[in-house]
């Protein structure tokens, strides 16, 4: 019977090498060696005679990333792509600008809701009108519950001519002053609609130096009273109210 050293003395078998880390392995030690083993094996480095398989990184047992290494162990250093950094930019940006288009459609809601809706205007809202452009003589048309209104600048000779006519004359007696607002003589504002069929007459034409309706012939002078035609009343009087000098408030 031979001994133990003669177990150690045995011949080598052909075709495997004796020495040498990885020595007298087979492909199967390959496939079922045990996970996390030394990553410069014989598997890994493929044997002699065979190309080297390249460097992949791997997720460990718990989840780590281990990065690639070279046939020394070395790790492998990876640059990132200069592109990256232009990627999150402009994802940043991108969503900033959703963000605030968001916002700003949730906030005009908001603030056009607190505006007189249209059928309130129609309805009576009241409205202010600047008065510092109107020149002396001259006329704008403004809309309030949707009539048309005239704001007059009259001048001190239209003031005058109205003010000289016997109220007993007039088809419907009125003084110039009980039309207009004291210490603001100059301003006339009246609705724009002839009082006989409900045409809106032309200002500063006819006779009087006032209104004239192109329908059926209504004159109307710098006051709005009827002088001549078919019209049976003068021009009405909006309620309105000098806010300041120069602005009044209509309704």
């Amino acid at each position: 019977m031979r001994g133990f050293s003669a177990l150690h003395e045995r011949e080598p078998i052909a075709g495997l090498r004796s020495i040498g880390k990885g020595a007298n392995r087979t492909i199967l030690d390959c496939v079922f060696r045990r996970i996390g083993g030394d990553r410069r094996s014989f598997c890994r480095r493929g044997g002699r005679g065979r190309r080297q398989p390249l460097p992949v990184a791997r997720m460990g047992y718990r989840g780590r990333f281990h990065r690639p290494q070279d046939e020394k162990g070395l790790g492998i250093v990876t640059t990132a792509s200069s592109a990256e950094p232009t990627r999150r930019d402009f994802l940043f940006v991108a969503t900033g600008a959703a963000a605030a288009v968001g916002a700003a459609a949730v906030v005009w809601p908001l603030v056009s809701q607190m505006n007189p809706d249209a059928s309130t205007i129609a309805a009576g809202a009241p409205i202010e009108v600047d008065l510092a452009p109107i020149a002396e003589g001259q006329d704008i048309k403004v809309f309030w519950r949707g009539k048309p209104i005239y704001i007059s600048h009259r001048t001190k000779k239209q003031i005058d001519e109205a003010r000289a006519v016997p109220v007993s004359s007039l088809p419907d007696p009125q003084t110039d002053q009980s039309r207009v607002k004291e210490g603001h003589d100059q301003w006339l504002v009246v609705i724009g609609i002839c009082t006989h069929l409900g045409c809106i007459p032309i200002a500063h034409e006819g006779n009087y130096d006032g209104f004239f309706c192109p329908c059926h012939g209504s004159q109307y002078d710098s006051s709005g009273r009827i002088r001549q035609g078919p019209a049976p009343a003068n021009l009405p009087v909006p309620p309105y109210a000098f806010v300041s000098d120069t602005k009044i408030k209509i309704g």
